[in-house]
Order: C-alpha cells, then structure tokens, then sequence
C-alpha cells in the first residue's frame, strides 16, 4: 500500500487539477435551484460527472438522487469498510433573495450547491486520481434529496402515493436499504457568517417533531351575526398561545424550540374563518425531550379548539433525528484542517446547536460527521447569504473530505474504534422502529352541530 501522505498529496493534486470543473459545478446548481424530490436536473449534472469519471452510476434512490461506489469494500482486511460521502441536492424557498427562482422562490441560500461540489470534488481526488485503488474499503459517493423540510404538501402528496414515507430524503435512504452497509458517513455544510478559512466539526444538533394543525369552525357573516360563526382563526390563535404559555416548562437542557406558523387564516375578512392552517416544528436534543415538548404544543393546541367551540386535527411527521459526531472521524477531519488551513482554523468543540439536519438519522445508523466549513457570508437561508471565498467554500472541503477517508481507509485502528461506534449505533429496524413512533394523529371535537 502506498503511503498515506502520498496518498494525500496524489488527492490534493487531483482535486487541484479539476479545480474549475468543481466551481462550475456549484455555479451550474446554483443558477437552477430546484426543490426537494424534484432536483431532476440537479441530478443529472452531479451524475454525469460521476459518469466522466468512469463510476456506474444509479439514479433515482429515493425519487430522485443518485450515487455511484468505487473501491474495494474488504481490500486488505476481513469485513467490509464503505465510507459514504454525502451532498444534498434541493435549495429552500426565499423569494427575497437576489438568486432567487422567479417562478419558485427557490434558492441556493443553505450552500448545498457548495456541498456538491464538496462531493464531486471528493469523487475526483479519491477516484479519479486512482486513490481509491490503494484504500482498505470502498467509497460511496451519494448525492441525497430533500434535506429541506418544505414544500410540505407536494411531500405528504408522495406520501399518499405511496412515492416516499418520509419527507427527508437521507431517511428515504434508510428506509430504502442504501445506508445498509455503510461503514461511516461525512459531509459538509455551510458556516451560517463564516467568511473566515475555519470548520467547527464536533457538535451536536436538535431533532424535532413536524406538525400539519387543521382547525374546523363555522363561518357565518362577520359583521351581521358573528355570533352564529365559530372562528377557527380565534382557535388556532389561542392555540398557539396556549403553547407561548407551556414554553417555561421547558426545561433549558432540553433545548426545546417550537415556532408554528399560520398558513390559512380564513378566506375572506367579511366571513367568520371556518377554517384555518398551522405548521409548527417541535424540537429538542433528543427523542424523549422531544415527546415531552410535542406532548405539551399537541395538548395546547386542542386547547384552542376547546376554548372557542372548534374542532382540530393535529397530524405529527417524523422530523429529524438529532445528530451526534463520531470522535474518531472527527479527529482526523480536524487534523486536516489544521494541516491545511493552519493550526488554529479548528474551532472549539463539544456545542450543541438547536437547529436540525437529517444527517442526524444517518448517524443513528453509522458514525458521521456534518462540518461547518467557513468561505459564506451571510447568515444561512437568509437573503444576505453568499460565497465569501470559491476556494474555501468549494475545494477545500473536498481535500479535507478526501483526506479524512484516506486516514479512515488506511489505518486499520482507526476502521477498528469506527466499527466500535457503530455497534452501538441502532440497526434500521429499530431507527424506523423509533421515527415511526413519532408518527400519529391527535384529534379534538368541540364544535356542536344542531339538529
């Protein structure tokens, strides 16, 4: 086996070498953002790059996406060793923002159009230099849907299809059977007003609860006999009031956060709303918090109804799992870092953070990581966020990226405390077991209907 260092360097060079295919990969995605479940021409640019490479490539893993493997999985060793890398291909919808689809409001302001580029760039120093040839294990390279979590009804439409289970993409790949035999999983992701040349890797993240909330009233005419009405908007109001109220339960180590949105509030202001829509996420740090905290919002909601007479149906979806950072990967992710950014780009360790990805159900099932890697300005999914800097936000992850696999893939230590981390990591049936609970229906009738 060649040399690790070298290893490194034939990746770099490669990686290097492809440098502009890299960046107009990311402008090319950036300039067609497309939705969840329906990046089709995303797709297809990040798969006939795959294809130039020489890699097979499948397609449509879940609706959409597509992945390709190289390398041998057992070269060198007794079990099999996968190391998946991971990019996200939908945008998010912010119609204030100066690249915005027109039509869509579809946009590249969560940097997923970097975290492709992040893939791709892998793929060329891994593969493409022939790196991989020279690995104990096997590379994956996966190009996920739907790790936004909108464009809601389109997905609960799948859902009735029968197309998909569930509205994140990386769960669909759970689901499917594509995360079966990986070993380990990375990706990178956009550091929210992050110009500077850093990463942060080692944090942890929120799982939640997602939430449809249908109130049911009576309309009747609003100026001449209000008192004949039931007024769902009146419910719903006092429904997320009712949650206000709950939020100094929450105990601060949980760090719970709920925030529903009104999406209907009647459809005409002469007329008592008969009919009013919520969403809301509930989340927390971890899946009994995170019951706890939907317990109390699904409770305050049917408190609304019951105030003003109403009627109310509180649909739950699973959301995302929290994630967690495994050490090992980590370790070597910041050694990296440190090697090519300079000693003090690692930034300190060990915070939790109250947002949520689905890379947090991946690593229920492997070891992962998930780092923030600066080159954006901007907050993320803000109308200011922006490239800061191409060769941070776009070639530098996939050296550190390429790099992290090669220490992974040539030290049998390293494969041995990874295969550790993932025996005690849940098998698909329990994960499923666990996402499925949160699932369900809670229905409250109020209203009184005469004879």
């Amino acid at each position: 086996m060649a040399d690790t260092a070298e290893l490194k360097r034939r990746a770099v060079e490669a990686i290097d070498d492809h440098r502009d295919e890299i960046v107009a990969l990311a402008k090319d995605v950036q300039s067609e953002p497309e939705l969840g479940y329906k990046e089709t021409a995303t797709t297809r640019k990040v798969a006939d790059i795959f294809e130039a490479i020489g890699l097979d490539v499948e397609t449509e893993i879940a609706v959409t996406g597509a992945k390709a493997r190289d390398g041998d999985g057992s070269a060198g060793t007794d079990e099999e060793f996968v190391f998946a890398v991971l990019g996200e291909l939908d945008a998010l919808v912010n119609p204030e923002h100066p690249l915005a689809d027109p039509e869509t409001g579809a946009c590249h302001a969560c940097g997923h159009h970097a975290q492709l580029a992040n893939l791709v760039g892998s793929a060329f120093g891994l593969s493409a230099s022939g790196v991989v040839d020279d690995l104990d294990g096997a590379v994956e390279y996966v190009a996920v849907p739907a790790e936004e979590y909108l464009d809601l009804g389109y997905r609960r439409q799948l859902v009735e299809e029968g197309e998909i289970e569930f509205f994140g993409g990386k769960q669909e790949l759970i689901r499917r059977g594509h995360v079966d035999d990986w070993s380990a999983a990375m990706m990178m992701h956009a550091g929210s007003n992050t110009p500077a040349r850093e990463i942060t890797s080692d944090f942890s993240t929120n799982g939640f609860v997602g939430k449809f909330v249908t109130y049911e009233g009576k309309e009747s005419h609003a100026g001449a006999a209000p008192e004949e009405g039931v007024n769902a908007l009146n419910a719903a109001t006092m429904g997320m009031q009712a949650i206000h109220a709950n939020r100094e339960t929450f105990p601060d180590e949980d760090h719970v956060r709920v925030h529903p949105i009104l999406t209907r509030g009647g459809d005409g202001v002469n007329v008592v709303p008969s009919e009013t829509e919520m969403e809301s996420y509930v989340r927390a740090k971890d899946v009994p918090a995170i019951a706890d905290a939907n317990a109390k919002t699904n409770r305050a909601l049917q408190s609304g109804a019951m105030a003003v007479g109403a009627n109310v149906t509180v649909e739950d979806y699973p959301g995302y799992m929290p994630l967690r950072t495994d050490e090992t990967i980590v370790s070597a992710y910041d050694e990296n870092a440190r090697e090519v950014l300079g000693p003090d780009a690692v930034g300190e360790g060990g915070e939790h953070l109250t947002g949520s990805t689905d890379m947090g159900d991946i690593t229920q099932i492997v070891p992962g990581i998930h780092p923030w890697t600066g080159g954006f300005e901007g907050s993320v999914h803000s109308r200011e966020f922006d490239i800061a800097d191409e060769e941070m936000a776009y070639v530098v992850p996939a050296k550190l990226t390429a790099m992290t696999v090669i220490d992974v893939l040539t030290d049998p230590e390293k494969r041995a405390a990874v295969r550790e981390a993932k025996a005690e990591k849940r098998s698909r049936e329990e994960y499923l077991e666990v996402v499925r609970e949160l699932r369900g229906t809670v229905r409250g009738e109020f209203m009184t209907t005469d004879e």
